[in-house]
């Protein structure tokens, strides 16, 4: 039987070629694509399973798998092989690909969705989780599941002030952003970004241009629906006569609920609700009543249990009218007022640095830790090798949200996202390794969560950094923004500092970060049809002020970073050698590096570049370290006097040790003054003397005198002459030849 031919369908965009293949792979799928960007091509498929009547949620799953192979790599592992669980860069383009498709299903669609991008080709150019975006939205639209897409996705870089579409790997890494949109081509749906403290004004720029390049793909995408297209299913739609009759049983139960939830308008904010716990009582309050009123009209447990849904829509209702009509919120706050905050430093006594940050009822304390160059984490994907010298990890166990949930289960996808959030915000602030050579981990541990826990790690990461004596640059900090809409009739309200009843359907949660000069972070995702460019614009600008207010709150805690590490934290002495010389530092075999390390009880880290790291929390050892490196690989130069050691001699003078595997030549009418006869007669093995450079010849050879140090020293002729060969003498050029003569 023959292979299915593959339909393809291409554009040009950015400079390469992008083209969707469909009809040859996963024809079992209900829609199933390639996309190809370069040499960088991705698999997207799309399931659909049953509906799930029980469930009051939306039962999406997305899967981003990588596969070693795509980059003709072998995974580096010695025992394990075969890819194992998810990457944190797996999950994270995973997610990238959930919230831009998400807010696309229908209201009340129960059916399980099952959508995997399998990355087969990955060139050094081209990220693939624009592709698997891309990808994702066309086996959506050709498939029969129902989806209000097509959307796009595109990667903006800019560098040397210059904006770039779709950026290479090589861009990215050395420019000044990382921006990923997606979105119809006017509105915006999913945003991610990381910015050297870029202007509101210029985000807003590059967010423009994204969507000024997105039409190309949307229009890309609908071509192929038109070609290949199935006809959307109703899976709402009743198999038989008996489904019919239960559905239209609970249609019947929430109509009820909702008859009765409506003479209760107004009643549940008539007061404002301060605290997270207000609010919550007088939702449960509201749940109980709804409970009995549809118990008193005959309706059985397990059918009132269906209709709970009913609640959670009506008090989106009741939070968006508020804010619509009344410019009012739940818990009495302005529309752009954030809550109380408070910041501290110090909790931690030993803790490299700690910081306390809280915002309403969320509370993150972040504890700073500082280790060795060597302690970097060691990246093995398909995309990356190398190492990472600051990491953030994020942690939210259940009493965080008052669940009884346990721990020791390890991140879920949501806690690595966050934390990645939150570790991008603070990398554009960081030393770099030249000054500051520590490896630099953070820890947040959310003690209480209601509303943007990840920007109240980036806050409490700042602030732990700042204690522990890393000088950022600039203090960072973060707001999650939200939003009110009835987007048929085209209201909206931004909101500042998002919290718990406030993210419903028709809101954002729009996370920006930065510094007083710009940004450096932002997370959109969003439960509407898309954002259009002036909530877009309100928002960014609303954010800033409130990131100005916060900045202010974090410099009451601490102004400017400590002069001195805590007692505890290692110190690190850097220097730089002559490459050529790492070699005699590293010893056969390591034995040098290693003598060194045992000898002081210190960690030695060396780059190609000569860059020499040594640590320890013994100042006195680490100095003998640094000063035994410096000896192994110091320049000599001609003026520079040694106590040396004698240890060859010759008929013609003697070998004397001045630096470890440095030796240097006293010719016997350098000895002493007047004639020699004999060696012997002026020094023996062993013996100590002092000497002096006063020539490195042509061949890096170093010529040592005893008689130039005598006080009563008279030159003769001999002395103004090269002693070996015609050769003349370099003068102060340091020695870089063989050290053996």
């Amino acid at each position: 039987m023959a292979i299915s031919p593959q339909k393809e369908f291409s554009i040009d965009w950015a400079g390469r070629k992008l083209t969707i293949g469909t009809g040859q792979l996963a024809q079992q799928a209900n829609g199933a694509c390639t996309v190809r960007y370069g040499e960088t091509v991705v698999l997207c498929t799309a399931v659909m399973g049953e509906y799930k009547e029980d469930y009051d949620h939306f039962p999406l799953m997305v899967d981003y798998e990588e596969r070693m192979y795509a980059a003709g790599r072998i995974k580096g592992s010695r025992f394990v092989k075969r890819e194992g669980r998810p990457t944190d860069e797996a999950i994270l383009s995973g997610r990238l690909v959930d919230r831009a498709v998400r807010p696309l299903f229908p209201e009340h669609f129960k059916n399980e969705v099952a959508v995997t991008t399998t990355v087969f080709s990955l060139d050094s150019d081209n990220d693939a989780d624009v592709p698997a975006l891309i990808g994702t939205a066309c086996a959506l639209a050709i498939s029969d599941i129902p989806w209000n897409g097509p959307v796009a996705a595109i990667r903006i870089g800019k560098k040397d002030g210059k904006f770039i579409v779709m950026p290479s790997y090589d861009e990215t890494n050395s420019g000044d952003l990382d921006l990923v949109v997606s979105g119809t081509s006017d509105k915006t749906i999913m945003v991610e970004a990381g910015a050297k403290q870029m202007t509101e004004s210029d985000m807003l720029e590059a967010m423009q241009l994204a969507h000024q390049n997105l039409k190309p793909v949307i229009d890309l995408i609908n071509q192929v629906v038109k070609a290949v297209g199935k006809t959307k299913s109703d899976p709402m739609k009743p198999k038989n006569d008996e489904e019919a009759a239960k559905r239209a049983a609970i249609e019947d139960i929430r109509q009820k609920a909702w008859s009765f939830l409506e003479t209760k308008r107004g009643v549940l904010f008539s007061e404002q609700l301060k605290t997270k716990a207000d609010r919550k009582a007088g939702v449960n309050r509201l749940k109980r009543e709804l409970e009995e009123n549809l118990e008193s009209l005959g309706i059985s447990k397990d059918d009132r249990k269906k209709a709970e849904s009913i609640l959670d829509e009506f008090v989106d209702s009741e939070v968006t009218k508020m804010i619509l009509d009344e410019k009012r919120r739940a818990d009495g706050r302005a529309l752009d007022e954030i809550r109380p905050l408070g910041t501290m430093v110090g909790l931690l006594p030993r803790a490299h640095g700690s910081g306390l940050f809280e915002r309403g009822a969320t509370q993150v304390l972040s504890a700073a830790t500082l280790g060795s160059p060597g302690m970097e984490q060691e990246l093995d994907t398909m995309e990356f090798q190398g190492t990472k010298r600051y990491f953030h990890h994020y942690n939210v166990p259940g009493y965080a949200v008052g669940e009884t949930k346990g721990g020791g289960r390890g991140p879920g996808r949501r806690e690595i996202g966050h934390g990645a959030l939150a570790e991008r915000a603070l990398m554009p602030v960081l030393p770099p390794k030249e000054t500051f050579p520590y490896t630099i981990r953070v820890v947040s541990e959310v003690l209480g969560s209601n509303g943007s826990s990840s920007m109240g790690a980036t806050c409490g990461s700042t602030l732990a950094l700042m204690d522990a004596g890393v000088p950022i640059s600039e203090p960072v900090a973060g707001i999650a923004m939200g939003l009110a809409s009835d987007e048929k009739a085209g209201r909206y309200q931004v909101i500042t500092d998002l919290q718990d009843l406030e993210d419903g359907n028709g809101g954002m949660d729009f996370k920006i970060a930065g510094t007083k000069n710009g940004i450096t972070a932002i997370q959109l995702d969003t439960k509407t049809s898309g954002l259009p460019w002036n909530v877009v614009t309100e928002t960014l600008e609303q954010a800033k002020k409130a990131r100005l207010q916060i900045l202010d709150e974090i410099k009451k805690a601490i102004p400017a970073p400590r002069a001195e590490m805590s007692k505890y934290a290692p110190r690190i002495v850097s220097f730089m050698i002559n490459p050529e010389k790492i070699r005699d530092v590293i010893g056969p075999g390591g034995k040098v590096i290693n003598e060194i390390i045992d000898a002081h009880k210190v960690e030695i880290d060396i780059e190609d570049s000569g860059l020499v790291m040594v640590t320890s929390n013994n100042a006195e050892s680490m100095d003998k370290a640094v000063k035994w490196i410096q000896s192994l690989t110091r320049e000599v130069e001609v003026g520079e006097v040694f106590e040396g050691q004698v240890v060859r001699i010759m008929p013609f003078g003697a070998f004397v040790n001045i630096l470890p595997k440095v030796d240097g030549l006293v010719h016997i009418s350098e000895l002493a003054q007047g004639r020699t006869e004999q060696v012997e007669d002026v020094v023996n093995i062993g013996d100590k003397v002092k000497v002096v450079v006063y020539e490195i010849d042509g061949q890096g050879r170093i010529n040592l005198s005893m008689k130039r140090l005598a006080e009563d020293y008279k030159p003769s002729e001999r002395d103004t002459k090269p002693l070996r060969g015609d050769k003349p003498s370099h003068g102060g050029r340091p020695f870089r030849g063989n050290r053996d003569h």
